[in-house]
């Protein structure tokens, strides 16, 4: 019982933490860019600083509303990823090597689709 509460608080955590960061960008991009005009003719993808994790921690660190945005996406994502693991390490402590297996075969697979798609 106390392995669910202490997983379903870092998902928690880790959503609140997202929306920390990422509301604060959305107001700071749309004070500096709300007036543009969208145009959806044409697919722009995100600029290069913002497709590594580096240059996202810089643009979040100097408090630009792109780089929050995407920490705080980054953070969401990461979050599941973090309950799997601690889910093993849980599972470890327990001795069950079983879902110890499960959990890694689940974390290997999330590492992958999350790595493999570069």
């Amino acid at each position: 019982m106390a392995m669910e509460r202490t997983l379903g608080r870092l998902l928690r955590v880790g959503v609140l933490a997202a929306i920390a960061l990422v509301l604060p960008g959305a107001v700071l991009y749309l004070a500096g860019h709300g007036w543009e005009r969208a145009d959806y003719h044409t697919f722009r993808g995100e600029p290069a600083e913002l497709r590594r994790i580096v240059p996202v921690f810089w643009q979040a660190l100097s408090l630009r509303g792109p780089g929050l945005i995407q920490l705080g996406v980054l953070l969401l994502i990461s979050t599941p990823v973090a309950r799997v693991a601690s889910s093993a390490y849980a599972f470890a402590r327990q001795g069950d090597r079983l879902y110890v297996a499960i959990t890694l075969t689940v974390l290997g697979v999330l590492a992958y689709s999350l790595l493999a798609s570069r």
